[in-house]
Protein backbone atom coordinates (compact mmCIF):
# COMPACT_ATOMS: atom_id res chain seq x y z
CA UNK A 1 0.00 0.00 0.00
CA UNK A 2 1.01 3.57 -0.30
CA UNK A 3 2.92 5.32 2.33
CA UNK A 4 0.85 8.03 2.63
CA UNK A 5 -2.86 8.70 1.43
CA UNK A 6 -1.92 10.70 -1.86
CA UNK A 7 -5.02 12.18 -4.03
CA UNK A 8 -3.74 12.59 -7.03
CA UNK A 9 -5.89 12.99 -10.64
CA UNK A 10 -4.49 12.64 -14.29
CA UNK A 11 -6.36 14.86 -16.86
CA UNK A 12 -5.99 15.01 -20.96
CA UNK A 13 -8.06 15.26 -23.58
CA UNK A 14 -9.73 12.25 -25.23
CA UNK A 15 -6.78 9.83 -26.81
CA UNK A 16 -4.59 11.50 -24.52
CA UNK A 17 -3.69 8.04 -22.96
CA UNK A 18 -4.87 9.19 -19.28
CA UNK A 19 -5.75 5.37 -18.97
CA UNK A 20 -2.96 4.35 -19.58
CA UNK A 21 -0.52 6.40 -17.61
CA UNK A 22 -3.29 5.58 -14.61
CA UNK A 23 -2.45 1.97 -14.79
CA UNK A 24 0.72 2.41 -14.56
CA UNK A 25 0.97 4.62 -11.21
CA UNK A 26 -1.84 2.44 -9.87
CA UNK A 27 0.76 -0.55 -10.82
CA UNK A 28 4.17 0.99 -9.86
CA UNK A 29 2.71 3.04 -6.54
CA UNK A 30 -0.09 0.62 -5.44
CA UNK A 31 -2.88 3.42 -5.75
CA UNK A 32 -6.40 2.78 -6.65
CA UNK A 33 -7.38 3.46 -10.38
CA UNK A 34 -10.25 5.64 -9.99
CA UNK A 35 -12.17 5.93 -13.82
CA UNK A 36 -14.55 8.65 -13.43
CA UNK A 37 -16.32 6.73 -16.77
CA UNK A 38 -15.99 3.57 -14.89
CA UNK A 39 -18.38 4.86 -11.96
CA UNK A 40 -20.87 6.21 -14.34
CA UNK A 41 -21.50 2.89 -16.44
CA UNK A 42 -21.36 0.97 -12.91
CA UNK A 43 -24.02 3.20 -11.69
CA UNK A 44 -26.20 2.81 -14.45
CA UNK A 45 -25.79 -1.08 -14.94
CA UNK A 46 -26.75 -1.11 -11.11
CA UNK A 47 -29.42 1.30 -11.84
CA UNK A 48 -29.13 3.90 -8.50
CA UNK A 49 -30.72 7.12 -8.97
CA UNK A 50 -27.96 9.10 -10.15
CA UNK A 51 -27.20 6.18 -12.70
CA UNK A 52 -31.02 6.25 -14.09
CA UNK A 53 -30.84 9.92 -14.13
CA UNK A 54 -27.65 9.65 -16.28
CA UNK A 55 -28.90 6.93 -18.33
CA UNK A 56 -31.91 9.48 -19.44
CA UNK A 57 -29.67 12.31 -21.21
CA UNK A 58 -26.96 8.97 -22.67
CA UNK A 59 -30.10 7.36 -24.27
CA UNK A 60 -31.52 10.86 -25.60
CA UNK A 61 -28.07 11.65 -27.26
CA UNK A 62 -27.08 14.21 -24.79
CA UNK A 63 -24.25 14.88 -22.78
CA UNK A 64 -24.22 14.19 -18.94
CA UNK A 65 -24.61 17.39 -17.04
CA UNK A 66 -21.85 18.61 -14.46
CA UNK A 67 -24.10 18.22 -11.89
CA UNK A 68 -25.17 14.44 -12.34
CA UNK A 69 -21.30 13.48 -13.31
CA UNK A 70 -20.26 15.04 -10.29
CA UNK A 71 -22.81 13.41 -7.54
CA UNK A 72 -21.49 10.13 -9.21
CA UNK A 73 -17.66 10.74 -8.66
CA UNK A 74 -18.45 12.57 -4.94
CA UNK A 75 -20.43 9.35 -3.87
CA UNK A 76 -17.72 6.62 -5.19
CA UNK A 77 -14.84 8.91 -3.33
CA UNK A 78 -17.17 9.69 -0.31
CA UNK A 79 -16.37 5.65 -0.09
CA UNK A 80 -12.59 6.00 -0.09
CA UNK A 81 -11.69 8.80 2.66
CA UNK A 82 -9.13 6.26 4.38
CA UNK A 83 -7.54 5.33 1.04
CA UNK A 84 -4.98 6.73 -1.72
CA UNK A 85 -6.21 7.26 -4.59
CA UNK A 86 -5.74 8.37 -8.72
CA UNK A 87 -8.19 9.82 -10.00
CA UNK A 88 -9.13 9.38 -13.76
CA UNK A 89 -10.83 12.22 -16.42
CA UNK A 90 -12.61 14.29 -13.58
CA UNK A 91 -12.84 17.05 -13.02
CA UNK A 92 -12.81 18.33 -16.71
CA UNK A 93 -15.05 21.60 -15.35
CA UNK A 94 -14.48 24.47 -12.83
CA UNK A 95 -17.27 23.34 -11.37
CA UNK A 96 -16.42 19.67 -10.66
CA UNK A 97 -12.98 20.85 -9.80
CA UNK A 98 -14.70 23.37 -6.80
CA UNK A 99 -16.95 20.37 -5.91
CA UNK A 100 -13.67 18.18 -5.57
CA UNK A 101 -12.42 20.89 -3.04
CA UNK A 102 -15.22 20.36 -0.74
CA UNK A 103 -14.38 16.85 0.06
CA UNK A 104 -10.55 16.61 -0.18
CA UNK A 105 -7.35 18.35 -0.77
CA UNK A 106 -4.95 16.97 -3.56
CA UNK A 107 -1.62 16.74 -3.58
CA UNK A 108 -0.58 15.95 -7.10
CA UNK A 109 -2.38 17.29 -11.06
CA UNK A 110 -1.01 15.21 -13.85
CA UNK A 111 -1.82 17.06 -17.22
CA UNK A 112 -1.08 15.04 -20.27
CA UNK A 113 -0.34 17.67 -23.57
CA UNK A 114 -0.32 15.60 -26.68
CA UNK A 115 -0.38 17.33 -29.96
CA UNK A 116 -3.60 17.53 -31.87
CA UNK A 117 -2.45 15.32 -34.88
CA UNK A 118 -1.82 12.58 -32.50
CA UNK A 119 -5.27 12.72 -30.66
CA UNK A 120 -7.15 13.15 -33.84
CA UNK A 121 -4.99 9.88 -35.69
CA UNK A 122 -5.52 8.16 -32.25
CA UNK A 123 -9.41 9.18 -31.80
CA UNK A 124 -10.20 8.04 -35.41
CA UNK A 125 -8.32 4.60 -34.95
CA UNK A 126 -10.39 3.80 -31.72
CA UNK A 127 -13.22 1.03 -30.84
CA UNK A 128 -14.51 0.66 -27.82
CA UNK A 129 -16.39 -2.37 -25.66
CA UNK A 130 -19.32 -0.80 -24.49
CA UNK A 131 -20.17 -2.61 -21.47
CA UNK A 132 -16.63 -2.29 -19.90
CA UNK A 133 -15.48 0.71 -21.47
CA UNK A 134 -12.14 -1.05 -22.70
CA UNK A 135 -10.68 0.70 -26.02
CA UNK A 136 -8.65 -0.73 -28.57
CA UNK A 137 -6.02 1.40 -31.02
CA UNK A 138 -6.38 -0.32 -34.65
CA UNK A 139 -2.77 0.72 -34.96
CA UNK A 140 -1.32 -0.45 -31.81
CA UNK A 141 -3.45 -2.27 -29.79
CA UNK A 142 -5.92 -3.92 -31.71
CA UNK A 143 -8.17 -6.53 -30.74
CA UNK A 144 -6.90 -10.10 -31.11
CA UNK A 145 -10.28 -10.96 -33.99
CA UNK A 146 -11.10 -7.27 -35.65
CA UNK A 147 -14.23 -5.79 -34.04
CA UNK A 148 -14.66 -8.18 -31.35
CA UNK A 149 -13.50 -7.78 -27.50
CA UNK A 150 -10.72 -10.14 -26.54
CA UNK A 151 -12.45 -10.67 -23.11
CA UNK A 152 -16.22 -11.39 -23.92
CA UNK A 153 -16.29 -12.00 -27.27
CA UNK A 154 -18.85 -9.01 -27.98
CA UNK A 155 -18.96 -6.56 -30.61
CA UNK A 156 -16.60 -3.26 -30.38
CA UNK A 157 -18.57 0.11 -31.38
CA UNK A 158 -17.10 3.39 -32.95
CA UNK A 159 -18.47 6.33 -30.89
CA UNK A 160 -19.50 9.03 -33.65
CA UNK A 161 -17.71 11.59 -31.68
CA UNK A 162 -14.41 9.77 -32.24
CA UNK A 163 -14.86 9.68 -36.27
CA UNK A 164 -12.64 12.76 -37.63
CA UNK A 165 -15.49 15.05 -38.67
CA UNK A 166 -16.41 15.45 -34.50
CA UNK A 167 -12.68 14.91 -33.15
CA UNK A 168 -11.93 18.85 -33.58
CA UNK A 169 -14.97 19.84 -32.05
CA UNK A 170 -14.86 17.74 -29.29
CA UNK A 171 -11.18 18.90 -28.54
CA UNK A 172 -12.36 22.07 -28.62
CA UNK A 173 -14.79 21.93 -26.00
CA UNK A 174 -12.39 19.84 -24.25
CA UNK A 175 -9.98 22.59 -23.88
CA UNK A 176 -12.05 25.49 -23.35
CA UNK A 177 -13.07 24.06 -20.21
CA UNK A 178 -10.55 22.47 -18.76
CA UNK A 179 -8.49 25.85 -19.22
CA UNK A 180 -9.83 27.35 -15.68
CA UNK A 181 -9.36 24.27 -14.15
CA UNK A 182 -5.42 24.05 -15.10
CA UNK A 183 -5.48 27.53 -14.08
CA UNK A 184 -6.74 26.75 -10.56
CA UNK A 185 -4.15 23.88 -9.78
CA UNK A 186 -1.18 25.64 -12.05
CA UNK A 187 -1.90 28.55 -8.96
CA UNK A 188 -1.90 26.26 -6.51
CA UNK A 189 1.40 24.85 -7.68
CA UNK A 190 0.09 21.09 -8.10
CA UNK A 191 -0.03 21.47 -11.71
CA UNK A 192 2.44 19.17 -13.32
CA UNK A 193 2.42 19.52 -17.39
CA UNK A 194 4.05 16.50 -19.65
CA UNK A 195 4.01 16.68 -23.78
CA UNK A 196 4.56 14.37 -26.21
CA UNK A 197 3.58 12.16 -28.88
CA UNK A 198 3.95 8.44 -27.10
CA UNK A 199 3.20 7.62 -23.55
CA UNK A 200 6.17 5.47 -23.36
CA UNK A 201 8.33 8.45 -23.30
CA UNK A 202 6.19 10.47 -21.04
CA UNK A 203 6.08 7.77 -18.88
CA UNK A 204 9.62 7.71 -17.10
CA UNK A 205 8.90 11.27 -16.54
CA UNK A 206 5.80 10.92 -14.41
CA UNK A 207 7.10 7.82 -12.63
CA UNK A 208 10.28 9.89 -11.25
CA UNK A 209 7.89 12.63 -10.50
CA UNK A 210 5.17 10.17 -8.21
CA UNK A 211 8.52 8.98 -6.97
CA UNK A 212 8.95 11.80 -5.65
CA UNK A 213 5.83 11.72 -3.71
CA UNK A 214 5.53 8.52 -2.30
CA UNK A 215 7.95 5.72 -2.85
CA UNK A 216 7.04 3.12 -5.27
CA UNK A 217 6.03 -0.73 -4.38
CA UNK A 218 7.81 -1.85 -7.05
CA UNK A 219 11.18 -0.80 -8.72
CA UNK A 220 11.06 0.27 -12.48
CA UNK A 221 14.02 1.26 -15.10
CA UNK A 222 12.90 4.77 -16.27
CA UNK A 223 16.58 5.39 -18.63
Amino acid sequence: MAARLLRAVVLGPPGSGKGTVCERIAKSFGLQHLSSGQFLRENIKANTDVGILAKQYLESGLLVPDHVFTRVIMTELDKMQSQPWLLDGFPRTLGQAEALDKICELDLVISLNIPFETLKDRLSARWIHPASGRVYNMEFNPPRVHGIDDITSEPLIRREDDKPEAVAVRLRKYKDAAKPVMELYKNRGILHSFSGTETNKIWPYVYSLVSSKIPPIQAEEVN
